[in-house]
């Protein structure tokens, strides 16, 4: 599974073929398991993940829709980043975040969002995104 490639229409068959995986009740190696994990959290895309997969598909967010694979993708980003606590005092972040939220998932949503508005930072000034800012960022919203 190729789960960092540049093929837009082949990420997003990975969660078509984990979500039939999961229905069918197969083994799924623990990359697998990561992306289970994720597409169990969000029921609101579980039809469309049953149907075959729309090659092309755009979403807009100015018409109100949501990616549904960028945003799994977020979380399995930082669920990785937390893993590896990198960068350095993200699971300290989060954990400040779960006590302030009491829910994982609503903490991954505030980390998602801080971390998409700085990959798009980092995309408008073509550069790296900033491990600081980010941490910054999630600084922030646990002294809100």
């Amino acid at each position: 599974m190729a789960i960092f490639s540049q093929d837009r229409d082949a990420l997003r068959q990975q969660y078509h073929d984990v979500w039939q995986k999961m229905q069918s009740g197969q083994m799924l190696t623990a990359l697998e398991q990561m992306i289970a994990d994720v597409i169990s959290l969000h029921p609101e895309y579980h039809q469309q993940l049953s149907s075959p997969l729309q090659s092309g598909q755009e979403y807009f967010v100015e018409n109100g829709q949501t990616n549904p694979y960028l945003h799994m993708g977020l979380h399995i980003a930082v669920l990785e980043q937390l893993s590896t606590n990198r960068p350095a005092g993200i699971l300290t972040a989060y954990q400040r975040l779960i006590a302030k939220t009491t829910d994982e998932h609503d903490a991954q949503h505030l980390m998602i969002d801080c971390l998409a508005e700085q990959l798009w930072l980092a995309q408008q000034q073509q550069q790296p995104p900033s491990e600081t800012a980010y941490l910054n960022a999630l600084q922030r919203l646990t002294e809100k």
